[in-house]
């Protein structure tokens, strides 16, 4: 047994407690080669015996790879990136690799930072789930590591990408307030440094909206400002722009718009309908009753994997952009006029 108190016991120690020798500790422990089940039995009981645990590092200087893929989340406490990570946790898994997880401060600086520390930690591959960090910083890192981007459109040629049409999410919901007869809707609009996505989405509301001849109101809904201030605006859009729907770029800002509302007197759906989009459990649950517009995140996120394990066994794998559609979700916040 390790003599040195404290210290983690090694891959030779297993061997003596096992009274095997060390490769035969390593093809046991990799499941590579030959070995007997009596050996696989003494390995393994010696192993636990000591609670040696593999050092996935330490196997990747000798064999070139961990078997890890590095994921950069944007906002950890967001629910759609909650959900990307445990989508692609669970898909690596299945193929036989871990996800090691870094989170963004909102800053381009520190999350180029970010990575640059999972791609020291000899990561195999990258995910990129952020949709502040320009398409230039993330293609740096592609020619050293599998890179790929989940959640955001991202056309890059360096990169490959898998994410839900931004625009064509935006023109559907906004479909389905001009259906049911809305004809003046406030429209929430995200700057493109605060946010690619919502950018695009949110734009893409104002484009269809106006090109189904609603009369728009569109208000800045930039991360800076408080809910309480967008709120006011929505009133005044309500007073004196006659908006009977507000449309909101995620279903976190519609909860918190509402919130608000509702202690300034204005209920919804009775006197201003909503709408949202992401469409992510728990604000997607039946009982709440949002309308929003459901991204395909089980997707997304199984693809983003496969894609990235896919180049990471095929460095000479061609570049691969998949753009999915989302659908709307019929809820109580949408009413007829």
């Amino acid at each position: 047994m390790n003599g040195n108190r404290g210290a983690q016991p090694t891959i030779l120690d297993v061997a003596a407690r096992a009274g095997v020798s060390k490769s035969a500790v390593s093809r046991v422990l990799s499941g590579t080669g030959r070995f007997s089940d009596e050996t696989r039995e003494r390995v393994e009981r010696a192993a636990a015996e000591l609670g040696y645990v593999a050092n996935a590092m330490a196997r990747g200087l000798v064999s070139g790879r961990t078997h890890t893929i590095g994921m950069l989340v944007r906002d950890a406490s967001s629910m759609v990136y909650t959900a990307l990570h445990a989508v692609m946790e669970r898909r690596a898994a299945e193929l036989g690799y871990r996800v090691v997880t870094t989170t963004g401060v909102g800053r381009v600086e520190d999350e180029k930072s970010a990575l640059a520390a999972l791609v020291s930690m000899r990561v195999d591959g990258l995910v990129v789930c952020s949709g502040l960090l320009p398409s230039a910083e993330i293609a740096e890192f592609a020619p050293r590591i599998a890179t790929v981007v989940a959640g955001r459109p991202e056309l890059h040629p360096a990169l490959s990408s898998v994410y839900c049409d931004e625009v064509d999410g935006g023109t559907t919901i906004a479909d389905a307030v001009a259906n049911a007869g809305h004809t003046t809707a406030v429209v929430l609009t995200v700057p493109a440094d605060n946010a690619i996505t919502q950018h695009a989405r949110s734009r893409a509301m104002v484009d269809r909206l106006r090109g189904r001849d609603v009369d728009v109101v569109d208000l800045d809904a930039s991360f800076v400002r408080p809910t309480g201030d967008i709120a006011a605006d929505v009133v005044d859009a309500m007073r004196h722009h006659g908006a009977t729907v507000v449309m909101c770029p995620t279903d976190r800002l519609m909860l918190e718009l509402c919130d608000v509302l509702r202690r300034r007197g204005v209920e919804v759906p009775r006197d201003l309908s909503a709408t949202g989009f992401d469409g992510v459990f728990p604000l997607a649950n039946a009982w709440i009753g949002f309308t929003t517009l459901e991204q395909p995140i089980d997707r997304i996120g199984r693809e983003a994997i496969d894609l990235v394990i896919g180049r990471i066994e095929d460095p000479a794998r061609p570049v691969e952009h998949r753009s999915l559609r989302g659908t709307v979700i019929t809820g109580r916040t949408l009413l007829p006029r």
